[in-house]
């Protein structure tokens, strides 16, 4: 590939099952997980294809950004550990090529019911009526889930001892007539209308 890339070059890059391993490692190098599997990457790789066949302009930089890698790569970025590959996506982080396939993928990925069963999550509840209903206490994911129960002496229940009469419009101050400022009418500081 070269730097350099024409329209008919950015095609040729899109389709080719080499880009489609190099996207593929890309989203696992920049989203690692033990227990996801391989297929689920692929089809997270395929949307974000999909994505960028949207516009020209993320096409160009689909395969712009492709070309890089592997060239940062010295050409065998999908052969690359993910240690391996920490440097080059640090290089390429701030790129609006590797912006557009976080973006994309950070939606995709974790939308995949393969995910969730590889990660434990158990889905959304809201059309099996809700957590309440569907092991809201089940904790089983945590390492060794506690709950504790509150064991001392009930709360005490705090009530007023302001008789009912003094209530908050009595503590407050009068109105003051229109056109007359509170200083005026000897409610604020020291004058009062005695001393005037």
């Amino acid at each position: 590939m070269s730097a350099e890339l024409s329209s008919e070059t950015v095609n040729d890059v899109e389709g080719t099952a080499e880009a489609e391993r190099t996207l593929t490692a890309l989203v696992k190098a920049a989203f690692p997980h033990e227990t996801v599997p391989d297929t689920a990457y692929a089809r997270t790789a395929a949307v974000v294809q999909k994505q960028a066949e949207a516009s020209t302009w993320m096409r160009l930089k689909l395969a712009q950004g492709l070309d890089s890698l592997q060239a940062l790569a010295g050409g065998r970025f999908e052969q690359l550990s993910a240690q391996e590959a920490l440097p080059i996506l640090l290089r390429i982080q701030h790129t609006t090529f590797f912006g557009f396939v976080r973006q994309t993928v950070v939606v995709t990925l974790y939308e995949d019911e393969e995910v969730w069963d590889a990660l434990g999550y158990e889905g959304p509840s809201f059309d099996k009526g809700g957590y309440i209903d569907r092991g809201f206490d089940d904790l089983d994911w945590l390492p060794d889930p506690r709950i504790e129960e509150y064991d001392g002496e009930p709360l005490q229940e705090v009530v007023s001892d302001l008789p009912a009469s003094a209530s908050t419009s009595s503590t407050r101050g009068a109105a003051v007539p229109a056109g007359q400022s509170r200083a005026r009418a000897g409610r604020v500081g020291n004058r009062r209308k005695d001393r005037a």
